[in-house]
């Protein structure tokens, strides 16, 4: 492992970073611009499909970036996992295989990948430890893309080891915040469950209807919190060691449907569909890494992040 000396080392640098206007995206560049980089680009799909060589050639060619910032991926929640596991695999694999390649040819300064927690095993021993990732097959519904996003880790360390490029690699947990994807079809369970809560008080409505059990747990992560985590790695790592950014705290699926109905004012029934899945098991994380080696943690506070949450969506939903 090599740790960089260097205090400020996007100051004055060109970054590219992919999925830059995303949620997650858009406050990686905006903490970038508070540090002082040089330009920001970032590449939008009309102009670069990045699962195209061709498109990540020019991409490099014209922008001419110091780092790059892989944010970018195609993704959903149980379901949109579940109709689209060949689109997910080839989409998410395409990417990294290209831009990764295209950063060795073009000399690339460094590379920031962002992975996902669905790459660790279906039953992982909770919490997490990075040492784990490897120890079985993940979850099946979202395999594909976990299994699409581990590979770039493991086609990073083999760079890393025969032609030096020096790249980063975070585990984000799920994350959540305003600014999240509210699409009925393919968003992830807290702004699913924010929708049918607020929804379900405009309609005056007796009851909600939610996936599974309830018997689940997973952990989540405020989307600032996480994109310090994503920048830090990237000022201090100059290997792919993978490190889990989380909050450190899980909560019971059923205990989340809960919280959320209270925090907007959803006074009726819950009632669970135990023929659709619940996902893996268990979810969360040992974050002991990310604070030896970062110095990072994650600051906002889960309930407040909630509410901030709840609030962004009411007042947005309309657009």
């Amino acid at each position: 492992m090599t740790i960089s000396t260097i205090s400020s080392p996007f100051s004055g640098a060109r970054i590219v970073v992919t999925g830059g206007a995303g949620f997650l995206g858009r406050i990686v560049v905006e903490k970038l611009r508070q540090r002082g980089a040089g330009e920001i680009l970032v590449p939008r799909r009309k102009q670069f499909d990045l699962t195209h060589e061709s498109d990540v050639a020019r991409m490099y060619a014209q922008m001419r970036p110091d780092v790059v910032f892989h944010l970018a991926a195609e993704v959903g929640g149980i379901g949109a996992n579940m109709r689209n596991p060949g689109r997910y695999f080839f989409a998410n694999m395409a990417m990294a295989l290209h831009l990764i390649e295209h950063a060795r040819q073009a000399g690339l300064g460094k590379f920031v990948q962002v992975g996902t927690i669905c790459a660790y095993p279906k039953m992982t021993p909770v919490p997490f430890h990075e040492n784990d990732l490897w120890n079985g097959y993940p979850e099946e519904t979202n395999a594909p893309y976990g299994i699409a996003k581990k590979a770039a880790m493991v086609m990073l360390d083999g760079y890393q080891r025969q032609y030096g490029l020096k790249s980063t690699y975070v585990l984000p947990v799920n994350l959540y915040g305003p600014g999240d994807n509210f699409d009925a079809n393919t968003s992830h369970v807290i702004p699913a469950l924010i929708k049918k809560c607020v929804e379900a008080v405009d309609a005056s409505s007796g009851h909600i209807d939610c996936w599974g059990t309830g018997s689940a747990s997973r952990e989540f992560l405020y989307v600032d919190d996480a994109a310090e985590g994503v920048i830090r790695a990237a000022e201090v790592l100059d290997t792919p060691e993978p490190i889990n950014l989380g909050s450190g705290r899980e909560i019971l699926i059923r205990d989340l449907v809960a919280l959320i109905a209270k925090l907007s004012g959803f006074k009726g029934e819950i009632r669970w569909d135990a023929s659709r899945p619940d996902g893996q098991p268990r979810r969360c994380l040992d974050v002991s890494r990310a604070a030896s080696l970062l110095g990072w943690s994650a600051k906002v506070e889960f309930e407040m992040g909630l509410t901030k949450t709840i609030d962004w969506y009411r007042s947005n939903r309309q657009g």
